[in-house]
């Protein structure tokens, strides 16, 4: 029977309750050769499955089925998954992986997450050792320091609403916008670009491995990916009668992450058509390196003259609390 990854948890919340979702169980009937592993989810607002999260737990489904070949562990450098359904909190989660190909530098691996036999996200996963090359990256911007920036998690405690308190006191990662978040109100200025500043909440175990840290950076990054989408389209996640999910989801890591470090987002969204909209996103640290490189697809739709919308991202607040709602960006 294949072992799960080890993911060692965090002492401190919310990030431990983080950690502890993403260290996945051997499945029951993993003993007749199949690498199948089970998982639960966090209670979200919104009543389905952060994408993150399933993302983030299938990486490390695929890296539970790495063997090291006596040239060190093999690291996950790409990430590409297709999301096909919404996912249930309440109901386990089954991830089966496909061992694909075994290289003599890289691995691939095919991940499927599925809940009462229905697949809800398919994914393949590359690995690499860790190899020599040569060394050339685009430089990081310019930008405000993080510590000159307000944390999300100020605005949050700002306003008396259990919505508010709930995010205030569940979001396991500090982000912190350089333009102004859109969490309330839309942009002033209809701009398909933005710059934010994320890091834990919480020390991460220093005993876990690069894998792990990879993985935090998957589970954070969904949160934020499709915002510049939204800026362009000078919406916010209140915004009244908007449906949005994350299609697809593209990742590929360059160096070394450490999830406890300040990370600097580079975003932007090139398009938007059909209901749909790309995002891009270049993730550098706090020396300035560029650790990550992101791409999703997400749809975005809003009430028409003919159509009222799919959704209520917006979760209504009292009168006087700035206005109308907390948005579930978590979702």
């Amino acid at each position: 029977m294949t072992q799960p990854y080890p993911v060692p948890p965090a002492t401190t919340e919310p990030l431990g309750s983080v950690t502890r979702i993403l260290a996945l169980d051997p499945a029951a009937d993993g003993g007749n050769g199949n690498d199948a592993f089970t998982g639960s989810s966090l209670p979200q607002l919104s009543g389905r499955i952060y994408g993150g999260q399933v993302v983030a737990q299938g990486l490390l489904a695929a890296a539970a089925t790495m063997v090291d070949d006596g040239d060190g562990p093999r690291q996950p450098h790409s990430v590409h998954a297709f999301f096909m359904r919404g996912g249930r909190p309440g109901q386990p989660l089954r991830f089966e992986v496909e061992r694909m190909h075994d290289g003599r530098s890289f691995s691939q691996r095919r991940t499927t997450a599925t809940q009462d036999g229905t697949p809800i996200l398919t994914m393949i996963s590359s690995f690499q050792e860790q190899q020599d090359g040569t060394e050339v990256q685009l430089a990081a911007p310019d930008v405000p320091n993080p510590e000159e920036l307000t944390s999300g998690l100020e605005i949050f405690r700002s306003i008396d609403h259990p919505v508010a308190k709930f995010l205030g006191r569940t979001t396991a990662f500090d982000i912190r916008h350089v333009e102004g978040n859109i969490y309330l109100r839309p942009s002033r200025r209809k701009q398909g670009h933005q710059h934010l500043w994320v890091r834990s909440r919480g020390t991460i175990p220093p005993d876990a491995t690069q894998t792990v840290h990879r993985a935090l950076l998957t589970y954070m990054c969904d949160q934020v990916m499709l915002e510049p989408a939204l800026r362009s389209q000078g919406l916010s996640w209140r915004s009244e009668g908007m449906s949005l999910a994350t299609l697809d989801h593209a990742q590929w890591f360059h160096r070394d992450v450490d999830a406890g470090d300040w990370m600097l987002f580079v975003q932007d969204s090139p398009t938007s058509q059909g209901g749909r909209s790309m995002a891009r996103a270049e993730v550098f640290d706090s020396a300035g390196r560029l650790v990550s490189t992101i791409a999703q697809e997400g749809m975005i739709r809003t009430p028409t003259a003919t159509s009222k919308g799919g959704g209520d991202w917006a979760i209504r607040v009292a009168e006087g609390d700035d206005g109308g709602s907390i948005p579930t960006p978590s979702s």
